[in-house]
């Protein structure tokens, strides 16, 4: 059996609510310890009053359960991966084409969608939307995925001269999609044929758009100062510096950093076949807040239970909050038709691994977004 001292990958989850009044997007982040594979899949909700939070859960719940039935053989999937993945992402959206139909309150409601699958070395992705894959590799960040906004467009008349840089900066425009899961037909989609090859020492995140509210650069300096720390660590500085902006238009901030490690990428061995490990046990969940991280925001602390409950989960308060509070029910899978919650304008970092694993439901929100459909 192809067995190693340490597990493929490091991986944890940051949320936070932001300056927001709903949480509209949904995460969850499944590497089973030991398993040759892993998964994140990130819905960023869209339609405001239209319940984009209802589209981010069906959307997460539908390709979330999907995937999981395929990774059960992870040789099964990589044979058709590139399809595999597209028929997920067209599963989805005719469930919302179907939740639309009968509810029709809900006409306009979407959500972006971006799953990374990882098997060994190897990096599958699919992206419907706006949300960021980015690669961190050798003291650089790149972005894999596409970028299904008109911003790609907008900066390029910066290039060509036919735009200031100022104006494209805040163009009316530079947030409105181009392709989206509104339950209609998908004008793109960015899935490759063939996987990524990670390296030892890769760092890849998994975000939404809110993330962005600290620029590539300022993102990139995080990644070189922390990149041989655990992955809670890089996530809780990325929280960090997101809250530290105080910017009172922060969207709503979901990703997953995952490090990838020697034992993904070895070879020469003898690789492990048939079914990889689909569900790991369940443990005692440990809630900590740590008081570098409990003092200096100004809201009440939230915490997010990962879903089985497996990993110590830690969650910065904005308000001065002495005693958080522990969660120690596991929250269940999130069902398609749950109403817009409260605000509770809380963050955490979820640790997937080392030991079992960790499916983290957790549904933040984005800005709303106009949509544009190329037809």
């Amino acid at each position: 059996m192809w067995r190693s001292r340490e597990p493929r990958y490091d991986v944890a989850s940051g949320i936070s609510q932001g300056a927001r009044d709903y949480q509209e997007d949904a995460i969850t982040a499944d590497f089973p310890v030991g398993a040759e594979a892993g998964f994140v899949v990130l819905a960023d909700g869209m339609g405001g009053h239209a319940a984009g939070d209802v589209a981010s859960k069906i959307v997460l719940t539908e390709v979330f359960s999907e995937l999981k039935f395929h990774f059960a053989d992870v040789r099964s999937f990589e044979a058709r991966a590139p399809e595999i993945l597209r028929n997920i992402a067209d599963f989805a959206n005719e469930t919302l084409r179907q939740h639309t139909r009968s509810h029709p309150e809900t006409e306009g409601m979407g959500a972006t969608l971006v799953v990374p699958a990882l098997v060994e070395n190897r990096l599958w992705w699919i992206s419907i939307g706006d949300s960021p894959l980015f690669l961190f590799r050798g003291g650089r960040l790149s972005q894999l995925n596409e970028d299904h906004s008109m911003a790609p467009q907008i900066d390029f008349m910066v290039k060509s001269g036919l735009m200031d840089p100022e104006v494209a900066a805040n163009h009316p425009d530079r947030n409105c999609l181009i392709s989206v899961l509104m339950g209609t037909r998908i004008p793109k989609i960015d899935c490759p044929t063939k996987p990524y090859e990670l390296q030892a020492g890769d760092i890849v995140l998994c975000a939404s758009d809110g993330v962005q509210f600290l620029t590539n650069a300022q993102i990139e300096k995080v990644l070189n100062r922390y990149r041989k720390a655990r992955s809670t660590e890089i996530a809780e500085r990325l929280l960090e510096d997101l809250i530290r902006l105080d910017d009172p238009d922060q969207d709503n901030i979901s990703f997953t950093v995952i490090k990838v490690n020697d034992a993904s990428v070895r070879s020469g061995q003898e690789r492990p076949r048939g079914p990889s490990t689909a569900v790991a046990r369940p443990r005692r969940l440990t809630t900590v807040a740590p008081d570098h991280l409990s003092q200096p925001l100004q809201k009440p602390a939230q915490f997010v239970t990962p879903v089985p409950a497996a990993a110590p989960v830690i969650g910065p308060a904005r308000a001065p909050a002495p005693t958080p509070r522990l969660a120690p029910t596991p929250l269940p899978l999130p069902e398609p038709w749950v109403a817009r919650t409260p605000r509770q304008a809380g963050q955490a970092v979820q640790e997937s691994n080392p030991d079992p694993a960790v499916e983290d439901l957790s549904p933040v929100r984005l800005r709303p977004r106009r949509v544009t459909v190329i037809k």
